[in-house]
């Protein structure tokens, strides 16, 4: 029960971009084609995945042990190790995409680095590390967060991909209609609140 309630509160109820407001900048970038939406919801759902196991691995046993009856804490360190682990996977992925699929590498420019900036990672990590989450606990999270970024990112690439078809009027063309129908989408999902 517990593993479904985090699958659905992860998706669902607090979707990092639509209940969280993290993660914003490759949302409204990357979204304007369903291709490379598809692209990044694939790369952020491994990198959270990952990141969430590894993270959860150095938090549970790296930064706090006892040495010689002396029980260490290096709590501190704990966002500046997430963040390299999170840039070496990153890393990873843009190595992968340049050989494996070059057209993918070059739609997504500039928001394949920036998954390393991308709050959600570092938020699903912390968040991890702050409720105290068993590495399996973590990795589920950490992918379900995946998930929902996902499902955001694809739900909005595909409204983006008909309002270029619509007839918007011209001061909402563009940024503006994106906005407000971001705005939307993030009040369709408060009506998930209730269910964890």
């Amino acid at each position: 029960m517990k593993y479904l309630e985090l699958t659905i509160g992860a998706i669902l109820v607090y979707n990092f971009v639509l209940a969280r407001f993290l993660g914003i900048c490759p949302f409204l970038g990357v979204s304007k084609r369903l291709g490379t939406a598809m692209g990044m919801s694939g790369a952020v759902i491994f990198v959270m995945a990952l990141a969430s196991f590894i993270t959860s691995l150095i938090n549970n046993y790296l930064l706090k042990f006892n040495y010689n009856g002396t029980e260490i804490n290096l709590g501190f360190l704990q966002v500046l190790l997430f963040i390299l682990v999170i840039a070496g996977l990153v890393q990873l992925i843009e190595i992968m995409l340049q050989k494996l699929s070059p057209k993918l590498y070059q739609a997504l420019g500039i928001y394949l680095p920036l998954i390393t900036t991308n709050c959600a990672v570092l938020g699903a990590a912390t968040i991890n590390a702050d409720r105290g989450f068993s590495v399996l606990e973590a990795t589920v999270f950490g992918t379900c967060s995946g998930i929902g970024f996902a499902l955001a990112l694809l739900l909005f690439s595909s409204l983006r991909e008909r309002l270029d078809i619509a007839d918007v009027p011209k001061p909402f063309q563009g940024t503006p209609i994106a906005l407000v129908t971001a705005g939307i989408l993030a009040m369709a999902f408060v009506g998930f609140s209730g269910l964890c």
